[in-house]
């Protein structure tokens, strides 16, 4: 089994906290990404499973094995650096079998027939007998992750392995290393700082800030019920738009707009919260451009309109701050035109101002949210 289990994972760099309370318990086979800015400590998790990080305080278990003092070639992992750490002056098949050589007693044909059928699996058949400097990045990059799968480790460990490429080739890869995890079979742990990565790779993504985990979830769980105000502005593009409101009686209020909720939603933020403040988030698809003022609408001046392909991204004011509309790219309104927004009791998200936790998690109102956008 290659399960991989973290218990109360602890990293100090003398008296700086790196990480703390890291519990996660991933499955055997299953693609996890960890998630957050620079400085989260998403890398050094990754590099405690390897070993090149000491643990301070805590457990890790890869299957039923505690590795915290087992050395790094004897754990069973195979890592994919960010700058992919290839021998400029071997072949691209020394580069892949170097590793094998150097920790296995193989033979010479099974070294070979490794090699062989993972350069054919990543399409770099051809280029075998090239050395890095003819390659390009995209070639770069699968010999690295061809030189990780001929390892046949129990855990892929990938930091970042696609920032060096291109928008049009970084989306080729993703698709790729899908494949290759689709096909192989193997529990991936992949560190990254970009969203999109994460949301379309991951069975399941951990989303940190300043060395504590914010939430664990798929991508549908971390995009439509952000456990906190930092994952609902983390996650999403363009970001959540925010307000804040107070409850008065079943009505959220700001200083610009008033929103009339139903009586069970007013009731549950009663009953989920010891506090009137409140943050309300909006997603800027879930904005919906009408034709005049009613009830439950807000009246916001255009300041630009950013054409980008199939949508139009809308950025207008009210009460003093910046709030983002996506509209299909037909919806062209002119800059300093004043336009009427409306948007569903089901697609609001409520913090508290305090705590910052989501108001609604756990509860009835976001269960359904999960299961509309899902269906």
């Amino acid at each position: 089994m290659s399960r991989v289990s973290f218990s109360d994972i602890k990293k100090m760099y003398g008296d700086v906290l790196a990480v703390e309370d890291v519990n996660i318990e991933i499955k055997d086979g299953e693609f996890v990404s960890l998630l957050g800015p620079s400085g989260s400590g998403k890398s050094t998790v990754l590099r405690m499973i390897a070993g090149l990080e000491d643990i301070s305080s805590g457990e890790i278990k890869i299957g039923d094995r505690v590795i915290n003092d087992i050395h790094p070639r004897d754990r069973g992992i195979a890592m994919v650096f960010q700058n992919y750490a290839l021998y400029p002056h071997m072949t691209v098949r020394d580069n892949l079998s170097y590793g094998l050589k150097l920790t296995t007693d193989l033979s010479k044909d099974e070294v070979s027939s490794r090699v062989e059928n993972a350069a054919e699996m990543l399409g770099i058949d051809d280029h075998l007998e090239k050395k890095p400097a003819g390659l390009s990045g995209g070639q770069q990059q699968r010999v690295a992750t061809g030189r990780a799968i001929v390892r046949e480790p129990e855990v892929f460990l990938m930091d970042e392995p696609l920032s060096n490429l291109d928008a049009k080739l970084k989306m080729h890869m993703r698709t790729e290393l899908q494949r290759i995890h689709d096909e192989l079979e193997t529990t991936t742990v992949y560190v990254t700082h970009d969203q999109e990565e994460a949301m379309t790779m991951s069975d399941r993504i951990v989303i940190l800030a300043e060395g504590h985990i914010q939430q664990i979830g798929t991508p549908d769980e971390i995009y439509n019920r952000p456990a906190n105000l930092f994952v609902a502005d983390f996650i999403g593009s363009p970001a959540m738009n925010f307000f804040d409101v107070r409850l008065e009686g079943a009505a959220l209020v700001s200083e610009d707009f008033e929103y009339p909720l139903s009586k069970s939603t007013a009731e549950t933020v009663r009953d989920s919260t010891t506090t009137s403040e409140l943050t309300l988030g909006i997603r800027p698809e879930d904005l919906n451009i009408v034709d005049s003022p009613g009830e439950r609408t807000i009246e916001v001046t255009v300041d630009v309109v950013e054409p980008v392909g199939s949508d139009n991204y809308i950025y207008a004011e009210v009460a003093g701050e910046e709030v983002t509309v996506r509209v299909p790219a037909d919806v062209k309104p002119t800059v300093g035109e004043t336009i009427s927004m409306q948007f569903s009791e089901d697609d609001i998200h409520l913090f508290d101002t305090g705590t910052e936790q989501n108001v609604f998690a756990g509860t009835e109102h976001m269960a359904s949210h999960v299961a509309e956008s899902v269906s």
